[in-house]
């Protein structure tokens, strides 16, 4: 299986005429600088979603259609990046989710991010770009990979998969709701039953900035929750972006059945009649 990951000189050796170079940072982040040739999609770690039927056929219309805008036609790499794998809560790996999701064939990441690219001392550009627009086929076998609230609630009584919270230490705690303040949530606390495995723990620093842990790495980490590449695993975060960077280094560790619950606490926090667990959950 090839690597999801490429490096900056990967990235660079690629004909221009065959990616779509996807950079999912803020506006102002972009117009500072740039990979050339990149589309600016914050979109991508913004938008909050809800796993309602109804959520999910915006969220799948409203990407499909950002994708197509930014030039994927389903022929073309995308290759999406944020600042560093570490300082954007995972957003580009949640654009690799939300491709993944939709079945999009050929998706990859710049290891490390923007940061990673500097340090290489690759080029920089300020211009914008003007993509042209395309369309992809939807692939609605890829839909399983996202999980909805029914998944979820019939998961609290399954002992054969493993509920993996990734959030913030002060989240698993639940001396906070969510990374956007400790009251941004009505409710603090865990989904019932999750193990908590901080999404920081799949990177490791370098001179080139937080790159992912290897497989063996992973691995390791994950054998301190239980999981094997066996173990079916439904991960959750706030919504979906730190889960996400999770989900793609389990992925490439060869965990073979990774899913992500897109609502995550933002959702189920939200809905009274769903359980939760308070306090320490060290107590």
């Amino acid at each position: 299986m090839s690597s999801i990951l490429i490096s900056p000189a990967e990235l660079a050796a690629m004909p221009e005429d065959d990616i779509v170079i996807i950079d999912t940072r803020a506006p102002e982040s972009f117009a500072v600088g740039h990979i050339s040739g990149a589309v600016n999609l914050h979109d991508i770690f913004t938008y909050l979603a809800t796993s309602t039927a109804e959520g999910m056929a915006e969220l799948t219309q409203k990407f499909a259609d950002a994708f197509g805008a930014a030039g994927l036609d389903g022929t073309k790499t995308a290759v999406i990046y944020e600042q560093s794998m570490n300082t954007g809560f995972g957003q580009s790996c949640r654009g690799y989710f939300l491709l993944s999701y939709l079945g999009y064939p050929n998706i990859k990441v710049l290891h490390g991010g923007f940061a990673a690219w500097e340090s290489a001392d690759m080029p920089v550009a300020t211009d914008a770009v003007s993509p042209a627009p395309a369309t992809f086929t939807i692939d609605p076998s890829a839909a399983a990979l996202m999980l909805d609230l029914d998944d979820m609630k019939a998961a609290l009584d399954d002992a054969e998969l493993t509920l993996l919270d990734v959030r913030d230490v002060d989240e698993w705690i639940a001396t906070s709701s969510s990374p956007y303040g400790p009251d941004f949530c009505p409710r603090k606390g865990r989904i019932p039953g999750a193990k908590w495995l901080e999404w920081y723990r799949m990177m490791k620093p370098t001179a080139g900035g937080a790159m992912m842990k290897s497989a063996d790495e992973v691995m390791a980490e994950c054998a301190s929750v239980g999981i094997t590449t066996d173990t079916p695993v439904y991960i959750y975060c706030f919504k979906g972006a730190r889960a996400s960077n999770t989900f793609l280094a389990l992925k490439e560790a060869g965990v073979k059945d990774v899913r992500i619950y897109f609502g995550s606490w933002n959702e189920w926090s939200r809905d009274m009649s769903l359980p939760i667990e308070e306090g320490r959950p060290f107590a």
